[in-house]
Parts: structure tokens; C-alpha cells; sequence
């Protein structure tokens, strides 16, 4: 009898040890899960504000003249066939050089409207290892991150959607016109240029720029944040 009553007194005590120890686990679960979490918002945070720059600032680009008349992406003659530019004005061909320049932009206009779902998969599976530290750096850091990550993935999926827009757009025969009447003129050394590849870089070029564009845009107005996502996450960016 005695023995039983012992043992009855003993298993309040044995209860709470043990379930003291399941708090204190408990408690430590919760708060990796909280800051597990913390990270995963902020992360999908700058996700939504990348893919916000191609649904606003990216999209700007496909329309007619979209890369051509915005100073910021237009496409110029590439540095080493400025003497082919310059060598054709001089010789009366300015409206033949305004066209090739015009072709090339019409092709970047119309690659980036065909390759839109890339960037947007591009941003969707990046993967952001240090979220916290690009959300409180510069202006460009979600952007640059995204441009270091994914820029010879997107070249690779993007360049033959700029060949395609070549054709399509017929900048290749007015490209292939203008570099034939250049070889023409006696002693200027031929050119061949690899118009594909010059595009595709300066159409990513101008993508990652209009995309900036939005990241500024939601780091610095609050109007810009456009869903609660974007509010919660950069509000953490407003304390620094």
C-alpha cells in the first residue's frame, strides 16, 4: 500500500519533467518554423516584386517601339560597325543605316512579347539564398541577383527566339543589305557581324533594366506595393 502511494505521488513529478521538456521542444520548433517563414516571405517578397517588373515595366517593351523609343534600352549600332554606320551616312545611305538600327529594335520588341513566359519561369525557380541581405541592400539588389543567377540559362533560351524575331520582322535582309553595300566600297575592311548574339544581349540588357525600374518603384513608394505580400516584406525594408 505504502509503495502504491509512493509511486502515485512520484508520477505528478514525472509528468511535468516530461512535459516541461515538451514545451521547451515545442517552443524551439515554433520558433525555427517563425524564422524559417520569415525567410520564405521575404524570398517569395522579391519574387513577386521581379515578376511585378515584367508584368509592368518589361511589357512596356513589346509594344511597338517599345525599345526604340526609350532611350534608356534602345539598341544603336554595335561599337565595332560604328564605322559602317558613319561610313554609309557619309556616303549618302543614312535612311539604309536608320533601318538596320530600326530593324534591330523591331526584332528585340518582338522576341521579348514571345519570351515573356521565360523571365517569368526564370524568376519563378530562382532560388535566393540570402533574401534578407538582398532585401536591405541597394535599390537593384533583387535585380542584380536575378540577372547573376539566371543570365546564360535565359541566353540560351532566349537567343533563338531572337533569331526567329529576325526573320520575322525581315531584319535580317535589310541587315544583310546594308553590311553587302558596305563590303562594296573599295579598301574598308569586310564585316560579318553576328547580329543574333549582339541582340539577344542588349534585349536581356534592357529586360533587367525595366525590371530595376519596378524594384525602385516598390522600394521607395509605398503606392507601388500593390499587394499585402509587398507591403509586409518591404516594410522590413523602410527600418533599415
Amino acid at each position: 500500500m505504502k509503495k502504491t502511494l509512493f509511486l502515485l505521488l512520484l508520477l505528478p513529478a514525472i509528468s511535468n519533467a516530461q512535459l516541461k521538456d515538451i514545451l521547451t521542444k515545442a517552443a524551439d520548433k515554433i520558433g525555427t518554423i517563425t524564422k524559417s517563414n520569415s525567410s520564405l516571405d521575404i524570398a517569395a517578397g522579391l519574387k513577386e516584386a521581379l515578376n511585378k517588373g515584367v508584368t509592368v515595366q518589361v511589357s512596356k517593351l513589346t509594344a511597338t517601339d517599345g525599345f526604340y523609343k526609350n532611350e534608356a534600352v534602345k539598341i544603336l549600332m554595335p561599337e565595332e560597325l560604328a564605322k559602317v554606320d558613319k561610313t554609309l551616312r557619309k556616303m549618302g545611305l543614312s535612311k539604309l543605316a536608320d533601318e538596320g538600327i530600326l530593324a534591330m529594335n523591331r526584332a528585340a520588341e518582338d522576341a521579348v512579347k514571345e519570351a515573356t513566359p521565360i523571365f517569368v519561369s526564370a524568376i519563378k525557380n530562382i532560388t535566393i539564398t540570402d533574401a534578407k541581405s538582398i532585401l536591405l541592400g541597394q535599390e537593384n539588389a533583387a535585380t542584380v541577383y536575378l540577372q547573376s543567377s539566371t543570365q546564360q540559362p535565359l541566353y540560351a533560351k532566349f537567343n533563338p527566339v531572337v533569331q526567329q524575331s529576325i526573320g520575322k520582322v525581315g531584319a535580317d535582309v535589310i541587315w544583310t543589305k546594308m553590311i553587302k553595300q558596305y563590303n562594296m566600297i573599295p579598301l574598308v575592311t569586310k564585316v560579318n557581324p553576328d547580329l543574333t548574339d549582339y541582340i539577344t544581349k542588349k534585349a536581356l540588357d534592357g529586360v533587367f533594366k525595366m525590371i530595376t525600374v519596378e524594384e525602385k518603384n516598390i522600394r521607395t513608394d509605398l503606392n507601388a506595393r500593390t499587394s499585402d505580400l509587398l507591403k509586409k516584406v518591404f516594410a522590413l525594408q523602410d527600418k533599415k
